[in-house]
């Protein structure tokens, strides 16, 4: 397997870093063990009843994490609502498919029965998120817990900071990069793609208008299944319509995912970018052969969040620890 190459970083962003790196620092396995010991059976008990009732809703809570965390770290900002004064993330257009709310305000108000304004909303989305995955066949992690609510959300800065469907390697690595996230886990947490559905608009682009003639096909996508793709995406505005971003094993975490990249049937830009640099291509093709899945399933879990030695991972990035922001007693609204 090829290298994973190391990305430079500008000394300002360094320093951001390592600030983020002494707050997660702070967050504990545990961290609930007198407030609230339960912390972690009453949001498994909920998952598993959420979960059973709607097994889609795995690949979207896992979605609802990765979109906090990207845009002002994992402080449960993408759960506000917009007020008069101020248009939220939840609004931003890439999170207008988000889904998955109220799933977080039900175990949410489960804990606040359980030990009122101890867990955070952070806390509750990143547990949530693990549960998920958990809960549709892939791996189990340790979550360190101890992050705070924050107090600002804001759609503008969704627009910009969130990872594009459209990405090519170079922006991706760009921006994952300025959350401390290095190559390999960008072509990792894009197998997380193993689970859940997209609307048409945000890869119809592909099929009818790759280079801007209205009618061409995106060369780097599979011919076949872009015929398939045509029969359920029959114009680039075609909101109504859902596509499996795994197909056939879209409820389930597994390396599929990769099978599909691979034979450039990768439902987003972002997707087949894979496949433009040596070494997430290597990656790609390794595991889609079917026997690394349990290395997948260990990166996977390590980019997520990897507590020893502490690095900021996926579901550390820009926390906030002990006395900054706040807990929120409703995680769509400030206290």
């Amino acid at each position: 397997m090829a290298t994973i190459r190391p990305m430079l970083l500008p000394l300002g962003l360094m320093a951001l870093l390592a600030a983020s790196s002494a707050a997660v620092a702070q967050l504990e396995i545990g961290f609930y063990s007198k407030t609230c010991p339960q912390v972690e059976e009453i949001v498994r008990e909920e998952m598993v009843k959420i979960i059973a009732a709607a097994p889609s809703l795995a690949g979207p809570l896992l979605r609802l994490h990765f979109h906090d965390c990207f845009v002002n770290g994992c402080d449960a900002s993408v759960l506000l609502d917009s007020t008069k004064h101020n248009v939220a993330e939840k609004d931003a257009k890439p999170n207008k498919s988000l889904r998955g709310f109220g799933s977080v305000e039900r175990v949410k108000a489960k804990l606040e029965a359980a030990c009122p304004g101890v867990v955070s909303c952070a806390d509750v989305l990143t547990l949530m998120s693990r549960d998920a995955v958990v809960l549709a066949k892939g791996p189990n992690w340790p979550v360190a817990l101890g992050r705070r609510d924050g107090r600002a959300s804001s759609a503008m800065e969704a627009s910009d900071e969130l990872p594009p469907a459209y990405g090519d390697i170079p922006l991706l690595v760009r921006i994952f990069a300025s959350k401390g996230l290095n190559l390999k886990d960008l072509v990792v947490l894009s197998g997380a793609h193993t689970l859940g559905t997209a609307h048409c608009p945000s890869y119809a682009d592909r099929l009818y208008n790759a280079t801007g003639g209205g009618a061409s096909l995106d060369p780097s996508l599979d011919s076949e299944y872009a015929d398939k793709m045509r029969l359920k995406c029959k114009s680039l505005n075609d909101g109504s319509m859902l596509s499996e971003m795994d197909p056939g094993s879209y409820k389930t975490f597994d390396t599929s995912y990769y099978g599909h990249v691979a034979k450039r049937r990768g439902l987003f830009r972002s997707d087949a970018a894979l496949l433009t640099d040596a070494t997430t291509r290597d990656y790609v093709q390794r595991v889609a052969t079917g026997k690394f899945d349990a290395e997948f399933f260990k990166d996977f879990s390590e980019s997520m969040i990897k507590i020893t030695p502490p690095l900021i991972k996926m579901g550390n990035v820009g926390v906030l620890t002990g006395a900054e922001g706040e807990i929120r007693k409703k995680c769509y609204v400030l206290n």
